[in-house]
């Protein structure tokens, strides 16, 4: 596996202000290094253990590292430090998590919610309309934690099939920013998706097999 540099250019062209995260769950260090060459600067783990013995062996770049996967509330204290924002947080108990741990160093976590827009039952997330109450604890109980948008998973189908639930999200968005401003990223579109996610409002797309050849 190498990466794709035309892949990549094509993919940056057609960003304004969004930002390409690097799904890094297959590609290897040397790979890595590759797309930092490249221009490309954040990376998004899955795994806690992965994503650790990654940073580890590239702390001599200035890496802009997000969790984008399941995380177990158990595995928070192992990340907590180490990455700028969690894209996956889909539970009350896992806030509650990232809070506590927040606050033993003393900082504010950036968090996205992710949605279960499509209502399936394999996707994780909170019901669309649970999620103004879920801030509303948030901001009432939990000083450690800033929610600062929404993430979800498209259905694994024909990309246009995407369309209508990155519509529902950025509709749900402008619901939620009325009451709550600070709510500005969108997380979603990947590689078989992204265009259209973009086209929807997506303002930060995850993006792993279309950089690699």
């Amino acid at each position: 596996m190498t990466v794709n540099i035309n892949a990549i250019k094509q993919i940056q062209s057609q960003l304004n202000h969004q930002t390409l995260v690097a799904a890094t769950k297959y590609a290897d260090i040397s790979d890595l290094r590759k797309l930092y060459a490249a221009k490309v600067y954040c990376f998004g783990e899955n795994k806690v253990q992965d994503f650790l013995s990654k940073q580890e062996a590239l702390q001599d770049l200035p890496i802009h590292w997000h969790f984008i996967g399941t995380l177990q509330p158990n595995k928070v204290k192992y990340i907590i430090d180490k990455v700028e924002l969690i894209h996956s947080v889909d539970t009350i108990r896992l806030l509650d998590e990232i809070n506590k741990q927040a606050k033993k160093l003393h900082k504010t976590m950036d968090v996205l919610l992710q949605v279960n827009i499509s209502h399936e039952e394999t996707k994780h997330g909170f019901n669309a309309q649970e999620i103004e109450e879920v801030i509303s604890y948030i901001k009432n109980n939990l000083p450690n934690v800033h929610p600062i948008g929404f993430m979800t998973m498209a259905p694994h189908t024909a990309p246009e099939a995407t369309r209508p639930v990155f519509h529902s999200l950025k509709d749900l968005q402008i619901s939620i920013q009325k009451s709550h401003p600070e709510m500005v990223e969108l997380s979603m579109g990947m590689s078989n998706d992204y265009p259209i996610a973009l086209e929807e409002g997506s303002t930060i797309v995850r993006i792993g097999s279309l950089l690699f050849k």
